[in-house]
C-alpha cells in the first residue's frame, strides 16, 4: 500500500475516534464545558493531562532541540518535570479545594477584585496565544510531510480538526479525547524509538540504548552510543554532544521551565475536573508516570536520530566522501517537499557536504578539499522526530503511526489552550464583569464563540512562529512564570498579599517579560522589528530564560505594594488560611 494512503487512513481513523468522542460527551452545561462536571477519575484526569502537557513541543521539538544541541537541551527535561512536583505540591489541591472553574476566576475571588480579574485574564490570554502558536506550526508541519500538502494548508486542516471536537465537547469531550490521544502518541513516540534502539544498540529500551555500545555492523561497533556521536560531531567541528552550556544559563532555564509548568492556566484547570481536593494530588502523580514514559525515551529518540543523520551524511566518517547527490535516501526527497529540508550542490562535485562552518579546523579542512561551505542548508530541527523512522527504514505501519501520534500531541494541547482561553473570555470577563445576569445557555453560547475566535487567531499567528515549537513554548512558559505563578503562590500562602499588591505586581511580571521580548525578537515577533541584537542581551540572558526576573520583579511589586496598602478583610484572610489548613487541622494538633 503507498505510504501516503496508509497515512491518511491511520490519521483518519484517529479523526474518527476523536469526533466519535467530543459527540459522546458533548457538554450539555457551564459545568461540563469548564471542568466536566468535577466527576473526572484521577487516573483518567492524569492520562487526559499528560496529553494536554505531552504538546508539539514535547513530541514533535524537543527531540530536535536535544538532538542538535545535545546535553544542555536537557533542560527542557528537568525543567517541565520539576514544574509538575511544584504544581502537586503548592498549587493543585489548593485551587481545587478553593472550588473554582478557571485561574481568573481564583484570582479575582482572592483578590476581591474585577481589576485583578481582568489582568489576570490578559495574562492567561497572552501566554495561551503564545503557547498555542508553537501548537499549531507543530500540527501543521505533521500534516505537511504525512498528507503531503503545504505547511500553511496543514496548519488550516489541524485548525479545522480542533474547531470540531473542542467547540463540541467542552472539557468534558476534550478530556476523553485526550486519553484517546496519550494512547496514540506514547504508542507512535516509544515504538519507532524501540525499533531504532534496537538497530544501533541491541537494546530494547531507548533510554538503556543511549548507554549502550553500538552493534556489530554499525558505526562505532562496540563504542559507546555517546562516545561514537561525540567522535562524529567533534570531526566535523560541532562541539561534542554531552558537553553542557553554562550552569548559571541551564539553572535560570531550567527555574523558567518550573515555575512557568506550575503557572499554566491550561494545565492548571484539569486539576478543577476532579471530585475531591485528594484526587488533584493523585493526578499530578498519575501524570507525572505517563509523562514520564515519554520523557524518559526523549534523550535517546534525539542522541539516536543525530547520528543517524551523520552517518547518512558522511557514511564512512569525515575521512571518506560526503553522501553522493543520487546517494541520498528517499527521505531527503519526501522531506524536501514540505520545504523544511534542504540540500545545495554549492561546489558542483556532486556530493553534499556537511559540517561547521565555524569550525577553524573545519574551514581549513574546506579550502584544502574544495569544499565551499555546509550544503545542508535547511533542517528544521521540527522535522526530526517525525522523520525518525524514515530515517531508520521502518515498516510504513510504524510511519503511519507517528503521523497520527504527532499530529494528536498538537491537537490535544491546543484544544486544553483555547478552552483556557475561552473560559476566560466567556466566564472571567463576560459572566463575571460584563454581564453578571447572562444565562447558562447564553455563557455556553459566549464559551463557545470565543474559542472559535481563538482557533481562528491561534491559526493566523501559527502561519509565522517565531521559532521552532519548542522555543516558541519556552517563551509562553517565561511569561506564565512572570505573570501568574506568583500571584498564585502569594493567594495561597500570604493572607497579607491585598488586591493591589496583586495587580500591581502581575502587571510588573507581565510588562517587564514582554518589553524583553519584544526588545529581543521583535513587536509581535515580526523580524526585523526588534531594538536590540542577541548580543546585547541583558547579562546575557536569551529571551526564554527571563521569566525568573519577572517572577522576582512580580514578587518584589507585589510584596511593597501591599504593605504600603490596606491589608485585606478578615474574611478574605479566614478564607485564605481555610483555604491551606485542612479542617481539623487545629483538633489533631492541639492547636
Amino acid at each position: 500500500m503507498d505510504q501516503t494512503v496508509l497515512n491518511i487512513i491511520v490519521v483518519g481513523l484517529s479523526f474518527a475516534l476523536y469526533f466519535g468522542i467530543a459527540i459522546w460527551a458533548r457538554a450539555g452545561s457551564t459545568s461540563e464545558f469548564y471542568a466536566a462536571g468535577r466527576g473526572v477519575n484521577p487516573v483518567v484526569n492524569g492520562m487526559a493531562t499528560a496529553a494536554d502537557w505531552m504538546s508539539a513541543a514535547s513530541f514533535i521539538s524537543m527531540a530536535g532541540l536535544i538532538a542538535f544541541v545535545g546535553y544542555s537541551n536537557s533542560t527542557f527535561l528537568m525543567g517541565w518535570t520539576g514544574g509538575y512536583v511544584l504544581m502537586a505540591m503548592l498549587l493543585a489541591p489548593y485551587l481545587r479545594k478553593f472550588g473554582k472553574f478557571t485561574v481568573p476566576e481564583f484570582i479575582g475571588d482572592r483578590y476581591y477584585s474585577n481589576t485583578a480579574r481582568i489582568v489576570a485574564v490578559v495574562c492567561l490570554i497572552i501566554v495561551s496565544i503564545t503557547y498555542v502558536i508553537g501548537q499549531m506550526s507543530g500540527a501543521g508541519v505533521a500534516f505537511a510531510r504525512f498528507l503531503e500538502v503545504d505547511a500553511d494548508l496543514g496548519l488550516y486542516i489541524a485548525a479545522a480538526v480542533v474547531l470540531v471536537y473542542a467547540v463540541l465537547g467542552g472539557m468534558k469531550g476534550i478530556t476523553y479525547t485526550q486519553v484517546a490521544q496519550y494512547v496514540v502518541l506514547i504508542l507512535a513516540y516509544t515504538i519507532p524509538a524501540i525499533f531504532i534502539s534496537l538497530q544501533l544498540t541491541g537494546n530494547p529500551i531507548p533510554g538503556l540504548g543511549l548507554f549502550s555500545n553500538m552493534s556489530e555492523g554499525t558505526a562505532g561497533a562496540g563504542t559507546p552510543l555517546l562516545v561514537t556521536l561525540d567522535g562524529l560531531l567533534t570531526d566535523l567541528g560541532f562541539s561534542e554532544y554531552t558537553t553542557g552550556s553554562s550552569p548559571w544559563l541551564m539553572a535560570l532555564f531550567t527555574l523558567s521551565l518550573m515555575i512557568g509548568t506550575a503557572g499554566l492556566p491550561h494545565v492548571i484547570i484539569r486539576f478543577f475536573t476532579v471530585p475531591r481536593v485528594a484526587d488533584a494530588r493523585w493526578s499530578a502523580g498519575w501524570a507525572l508516570v505517563f509523562i514520564a514514559l515519554l520523557y524518559l525515551t526523549a534523550p535517546a529518540v534525539g542522541a539516536m536520530a543525530r547520528l543517524n543523520i551523520m552517518t547518512t551524511m558522511w557514511p564512512n566518517g569525515v575521512e571518506g566522501e560526503a553522501v553522493a547527490v543520487d546517494d541520498l535516501p528517499d527521505w531527503f526527497e519526501t522531506w524536501a517537499v514540505t520545504g523544511l529540508l534542504g540540500v545545495e550542490d554549492k561546489n558542483g562535485d556532486g556530493r553534499i557536504q556537511y559540517y561547521n562552518e565555524g569550525s577553524e579546523a573545519m574551514t581549513a579542512l574546506a579550502a584544502e578539499r574544495g569544499w565551499e561551505g555546509n550544503e545542508l542548508t535547511t533542517f528544521n530541527r521540527d522535522i526530526l522526530v517525525l522523520a525518525n523512522p524514515e530515517i531508520a527504514n521502518l515498516p510504513g505501519w510504524v510511519i503511519a503511526l507517528i503521523a497520527a501520534g504527532g499530529i494528536a500531541a498538537a491537537l490535544s494541547t491546543a484544544a486544553g489552550l483555547l478552552l483556557a482561553i475561552s473560559s476566560a473570555i466567556s466566564h472571567d470577563l463576560i459572566k463575571s464583569v460584563f454581564n453578571p445576569s447572562i444565562s447558562e445557555r447564553g455563557e455556553l453560547l459566549a464559551a463557545r464563540l470565543s474559542m472559535v475566535g481563538a482557533i481562528v487567531v491561534a491559526t493566523y499567528l501559527g502561519l509565522n512562529p517565531p521559532g521552532f515549537a519548542a522555543q516558541t513554548v519556552a517563551l509562553a512558559f517565561g511569561l506564565a512564570a512572570a505573570s501568574l505563578f506568583p500571584t498564585l503562590m502569594m493567594g495561597i500562602f500570604s493572607k497579607r498579599m491585598n488586591s493591589a499588591g496583586a495587580t500591581w505586581g502581575m502587571l510588573a511580571g507581565l510588562i517587564s517579560t514582554c518589553l524583553y521580548l519584544f526588545l529581543y525578537l521583535g513587536w509581535f515577533f515580526i523580524p526585523g522589528t526588534n531594538a536590540l541584537g542577541s548580543d546585547q542581551y541583558l547579562f546575557g540572558i536569551p529571551p526564554t530564560h527571563f521569566g525568573p526576573i519577572g517572577a522576582l520583579l512580580n514578587f518584589i511589586v507585589a510584596y511593597v505594594v501591599s504593605n504600603a496598602t490596606e491589608e485585606p478583610p478578615q474574611e478574605i484572610q479566614d478564607l485564605v488560611e481555610s483555604v491551606r489548613i485542612p479542617r481539623g487541622a487545629g483538633a489533631a494538633t492541639g492547636h
